[in-house]
């Protein structure tokens, strides 16, 4: 991989970092300001942070492969 590639995918990862921690804000935000009355939104919230977490930490997996060559 290419220092090119390898700059591309860290700038990826930190884009999908925001996305998770947007999510994960979201999720306090639910449980700060929102429970028990919106409980019903529990699921959709937690299934997109978690998927959010994992593309992260699939991402993040790749970069560290492609860093050490």
């Amino acid at each position: 991989m290419t220092d090119e590639e390898i700059q591309a995918l860290d700038k990826e990862v930190k884009k999908l970092k925001r996305i998770a921690s947007e999510w994960a804000s979201q999720l306090h935000d639910l449980v700060e300001d929102r429970l028990p009355a919106g409980y019903e939104e529990i699921p959709g919230i937690a299934q997109s942070t978690y998927d959010a977490c994992q593309t992260w930490a699939e991402a993040t997996a790749r970069l560290k492969a492609a860093q050490k060559g």
